[in-house]
């Protein structure tokens, strides 16, 4: 839907011509935003000055914000610390399992095997037979080698079909039983067999397609051949950027055999794509580093981490291990490594220091809120959102002395909106309330008011904005968009007995350090995370004193 805002450059205007929504002094600490219902509209926006809504709202005192503290609740009961903030990985995995606790009892059944794999080499035989016996329209052949990828069948029985194939055909097998028979080979690491197939590919074909390079790389790295792996990468560049898998595979490979000059070398190279290196890769320099006594490459593996922190990169709890055995390594150094997590002050739970805030800096803000103005609201971004209980979540907000916006459009002001009109003036006595025309967007509105009104604002929304990330134009101003998110979205917890609000964070959750001390947050293994979330377990490093 196409959604055009009149006069853009104009809506600053609306805080210093309505005094009812005026961000001076008494700057709001708290936005709502409303959903009402309308969809599907082609409007031009338009601002209006407003006659008087709420004039008793105008008088709230400037809240304190004392989130932390008294919760957000309409009681002062404390938020438990350990509590999942909205942003925590696995959060959203198990509200989904709050609100469908059912869903893995409707999963469907998996899908039954159409043919039985065989679990010993078969002769010609007993495969003409095991053919005879299939029904199916698919190609027997490439159903039943799919299937033994997939199952990572044994490279044996594997073979007896290849066997039984060539047999057939004057020798020849085609070009998709060798991909899938090599990627057995590989699977199991048999070096000798991965070697075999190279050899066949490299006499009948002139190149491969990419699937069939990446598996004959990542089988060669283990061989006393892994330097014909850099050849066969070499080979891909002709015609693409390699992944950085290839570029992974090709750096282990060169680790395993001591070669550590080219190991770093192609590292450089594809940063130089601006490809984000596998954390398997990453891992690899870390183990390497074990037994490598060199300043040069100690301040190598520090840039890695300098890498994860500039791209807000996480590493998995195995590779944290990694990070945490080479520090203690370090001869002379004296570094502990413990696994921990942060307190809701923001301290470190084993050395107790402070953990960065997650406050933008002054400049970071302005920088945000200038993008923000550029390419989402200028940008005719549109997205929708839905935020039921609005009279509930205004009365306990209100008993904190917040100072409260509620934005929201007009039809919810008429009598034949689903909004109750008691309840609405109800809303009126207790904040300022903006209607907007009757448009189908309304994030925008909540994106400026709440960044116009200072760093202090809070505002209320279950919507993610992922979409609105998305329209960011560099992913310098997404992670800056995702940082100040963090800080500043509430979302509801609970609504019985009283209204709970998941608690923000203080803290930002990236790799950090002081000189004497590193704090690197990781993914547990068995935490699902996803990509809007961020890790609460962190990796600890301090030197003994």
């Amino acid at each position: 839907m196409l959604f055009c805002w009149s006069g853009i450059r104009s809506f600053p205007k609306l805080w210093k011509i309505n005094p009812y929504l005026s961000l001076g002094p008494g700057q709001p600490s708290l936005f709502l935003l409303v959903d009402c219902g309308i969809r599907n509209q082609q409007r031009w926006f338009s601002l209006k000055t407003m006659s008087p809504q709420n004039t008793k709202a105008t008088n709230l005192p400037i809240a304190k914000a004392k989130y932390l503290r008294k919760g957000y609740g309409g009681s002062k009961k404390q938020v438990p610390s350990d509590s999942p903030h909205l942003f925590a990985a696995g959060a959203a995995k198990k509200r989904s399992q709050m609100n469908n606790p059912q869903s893995k009892d409707h999963a469907l059944p998996p899908v039954r095997n159409t043919i039985q794999l065989p679990t010993k080499p078969l002769n010609s035989e007993e495969w003409d037979k095991l053919k005879e016996d299939f029904i199916g329209k698919a190609n027997f052949e490439d159903l039943v080698s799919s299937r033994m990828a997939q199952c990572h069948s044994s490279v044996d029985v594997a073979k007896s079909l290849l066997a039984w194939v060539a047999a057939k055909n004057n020798g020849i097998v085609g070009y998709n039983l060798l991909v899938k028979y090599l990627h057995l080979c590989v699977v199991h690491k048999q070096t000798s067999e991965v070697i075999d197939v190279y050899e066949i590919m490299k006499a009948r074909y002139k190149s491969l397609e990419s699937g069939g390079y990446t598996l004959l790389i990542r089988g060669l790295i283990h061989s006393d051949r892994w330097k014909e792996a850099l050849l066969l990468l070499e080979d891909i560049k002709k015609v693409m950027i390699p992944s950085k898998k290839n570029y992974g595979d090709c750096i282990e490979g060169a680790l395993l055999h001591q070669d550590v000059n080219t190991a770093w070398n192609l590292y450089q190279e594809l940063l130089g794509h601006d490809l984000i290196p596998m954390m398997e890769t990453l891992k690899a320099f870390f183990d390497f580093g074990k037994d490598i006594k060199d300043d040069h490459y100690s301040n190598k593996l520090l840039d890695i981490l300098l890498y994860l922190r500039s791209n807000r990169l996480y590493p998995g709890e195995s590779f944290a291990h990694s990070i945490k055995t080479w520090f203690e390594s370090i001869p002379g150094k004296q570094w502990k490594g413990q696994f921990t997590t942060i307190q809701e002050s923001g301290r470190c739970s084993s050395c107790g220091k402070t953990i960065e805030s997650i406050h933008l800096s002054p400049e970071e803000y302005e920088f945000l809120k200038g993008k923000i103005m550029r390419d989402v609201i200028d940008g005719g971004d549109q997205y929708k959102k839905t935020t039921p209980g609005l009279l509930d979540v205004v009365s306990q907000l209100a008993k904190q002395n917040l100072q409260l916006l509620v934005l929201g459009r007009k039809h919810m002001l008429t009598q034949r909106s689903r909004w109750r009109k008691d309840e609405m003036e109800k809303v009126q006595k207790q904040a300022s309330c903006f209607f907007a025309d009757d448009i189908s967007e309304d994030d925008p509105f909540l994106l400026y008011a709440t960044l116009n009104s200072g760093n202090h604002c809070k505002f209320i929304t279950k919507d993610l904005m992922r979409d609105h990330k998305a329209c960011l134009p560099d992913a310098k101003t997404q992670r800056l968009f995702f940082k100040w998110q963090q800080g500043h979205q509430l979302a509801i917890m609970s609504r019985s007995p009283g209204l709970t609000f998941e608690r923000i964070l203080r803290h930002d959750t990236v790799v950090q350090t002081t000189g004497d001390s590193w704090h690197v947050p990781y993914d547990e293994d068995r935490v699902e995370r996803y990509s809007y979330e961020v890790p609460t377990k962190w990796l600890c490093l301090h030197r003994k004193t």
